[in-house]
């Protein structure tokens, strides 16, 4: 199997990416030939290709190269399950009760991994049976007459023998003859069987429980629909079902499985609790989407607002696709958004370009002027000659075409804005403010820098 795996892997291809040497077989051909080792009884499936044989082989539990623990392998759990002395149900007992010292000492993961092991000891069993493969039992003669050691030594050569085999249970056609005075092949007893698909259904179960503490969600509802495909009348199955669900917002289905327990025991108080918890948490959630759904209309309806109160006032805005950081400020209606008739209100800043130093006005009205602004913003702290003062500075704003218009300082940001001549930026009106001595100086650098980028 390695050798062909590697042959495989190092495959040879010339420039013209044609392999050299033997061809593959062809799709269809007998490929038992080149298996020597498979087990007893395995036909190789002759529609498959090589590859596809290689997979399927990899997934025996004998030709594995590592575990896959997104699915699940009958075969390995039944291989698995015979590490264990006595009978499965006696060792699905002991791993359940190994669970339940764990579980009441709220060690949660310790008591899912022993009743993990239960479950995959009584799984082993139920897939023997569904194969048809007989229980292969020591005969009590020969047990009688060995020694405890004979016995033991016995035993372990059994589990040595048994993982040399395909992993299903059933012994080779060429050890038969060895151990056929050893073992004998009995038929299920119907009351032990009973037994151990009420433990497993048990321990499902419990190990939902585990689960759900661990908020491990999935995980406990896939166990609890494997206990109600044992038993469809579990009560504890779907009270963790509808547990698990209703953590994570399935309301719908949380409510079906609470539903469907009451309907099996109504007086079940757990279940009754849990009703009213997936009601209330049902109202709180219906709360919150229509607060959300209100929201969302808001937003929208603030939109159409704002783009019709610009455009009625023939305001010209232009995105760059990098706002600047200005935190919640932003172009909007006052004081309600919602209300047609309400004022515009525009983020400013107020540049000092002889200075290097700027302001930042978070909500300058439309009905306001700059003059207004000043009133608060000057003298500014660092403007030790006092050069800036309402009466002392000459205000601009960039034109639509790149040029300069000149703001008087009385008036209204409205008339600036509905000029059509200047627009606003990234929900950003930028004002420059420049000393009356140092203006004209200011200007002129302006238009140079601006034919010289021409």
């Amino acid at each position: 199997m390695d050798n062909l795996a590697n042959d495989t892997r190092d495959l040879k291809l010339d420039d013209n990416n044609v392999p050299i040497g033997p061809a593959p077989p062809p799709a269809g051909a007998d490929l038992s030939t080149m298996f020597p080792g498979l087990p007893a009884g395995y036909k190789v499936n002759t529609g498959m290709t090589l590859e596809e044989t290689i997979a399927d082989l990899n997934k025996h539990p004998l030709f594995m190269t590592e575990l896959d623990d997104s699915e699940e392998n009958e075969e390995l759990a039944a291989l698995q399950s015979l590490a264990y002395d006595g009978t499965p149900l006696e060792n699905g007992l002991n791993f359940k009760e190994q669970g339940n010292e764990c579980f009441k000492a709220k060690k949660w993961a310790d008591a899912k991994e022993f009743y993990g092991k239960g479950v995959q000891i009584l799984q082993a069993e139920e897939f023997r049976r569904s194969k048809g493969i007989k229980k292969k039992v020591q005969k009590q003669q020969e047990v009688a007459m060995r020694s405890e050691e004979e016995q033991k030594a016995f035993e372990e050569g059994e589990k040595k023998r048994l993982a040399e085999n395909d992993g299903s249970g059933v012994v080779k056609e060429d050890e038969k003859t060895a151990t056929k005075e050893e073992y004998e092949e009995v038929e299920d007893e119907p009351e032990e069987t009973q037994k151990e698909r009420t433990l497993l259904e048990q321990l499902y179960v419990n190990r939902a429980a585990c689960h759900l503490e661990l908020k491990n969600y999935r995980s406990c509802t896939l166990d609890c629909a494997a206990a109600l495909k044992l038993n469809p009348k579990n009560v504890k199955a779907f009270y963790r079902s509808a547990k698990a669900l209703l953590a994570v917002n399935k309301i719908v289905e949380s409510d079906d499985a609470c539903a469907r327990g009451l309907e099996i025991d109504s007086s079940n108080a757990a279940l009754q609790q849990l009703a009213k918890e997936i009601i209330a948490k049902n109202e709180t959630v219906t709360a919150h989407k229509k607060a959300e759904e209100k929201r969302a209309a808001d937003a929208r309806r603030k939109e159409v607002l704002l783009k019709a109160a610009l455009e009625a006032r023939n305001i010209k805005t232009r995105s760059t696709g990098k706002p600047p950081d200005m935190e919640d400020a932003h172009v909007q209606l006052v004081p309600d958004p919602l209300d047609p008739q309400s004022s515009l209100s525009v983020p400013t800043m107020l540049l000092y370009p002889a200075d290097y130093e700027s302001d930042f006005i978070k909500a300058f009205n439309e009905t306001e002027s700059l003059e207004q602004h000043f009133g608060y913003v000057f003298p500014l702290p660092w403007d030790r000659e006092n050069k800036y003062t309402a009466n002392n500075v000459e205000c601009y704003v960039e034109t639509v075409s790149g040029g300069l218009a000149k703001v008087g300082k009385k008036v209204s940001l409205l008339k600036v804005l509905s000029s059509g001549n200047v627009e606003i930026v990234d929900d950003l009106l930028k004002i420059f403010v420049v000393p009356k001595g140092k203006a004209e100086g200011w200007v002129k650098d302006w238009k140079e820098k601006k034919l010289g980028r021409k």
